[in-house]
């Protein structure tokens, strides 16, 4: 099974910038469709975007959609999230998650995943 370690993520001001990563090893990259989900203090853990195995397909939730993007570079075994035009509201632990699967699309529910990172917290300043 995959090992997966989030890095990247701090402290930022509203309408700034980040773009934590996610490096994954001990099994082979593009076997697995790839997510990000964050979880907020007290609130359940909420799925932000997914990717294909290849990287075409990608799906987003709706408070990040324009804002952030997902993104994988198979050769380098890791996975990205840019996040633009930060808000408090995206103040949370970030984790990438993983998941072996024969299927080309993405998928967007936490218990589809069997694999999670560690978690890197992200806070947006007002």
């Amino acid at each position: 099974q995959v090992q997966l370690v989030e890095s990247g993520g701090g402290l930022v001001q509203a309408g700034g910038s980040l773009r934590p990563s996610c490096t994954a090893s001990g099994d082979t990259f593009t076997r697995y469709v790839m997510g990000w989900f964050r979880q907020a203090p007290g609130k359940e853990r909420e799925f932000v975007a997914s990717i294909s195995r290849s990287g075409c397909s990608t799906s987003y939730a709706d408070s990040v959609k324009g804002r952030f993007t997902i993104s994988r570079d198979n050769a380098k075994n890791t996975l990205y999230l840019t996040m633009n035009n930060l808000k408090p509201a995206d103040t949370a632990v970030y984790y990438c998650a993983a998941v072996v699967r024969l299927l080309t699309s993405t998928l967007v529910r936490t218990q589809e995943y069997d694999c999670w990172g560690q978690g890197t917290q992200v806070t947006v300043s007002s």
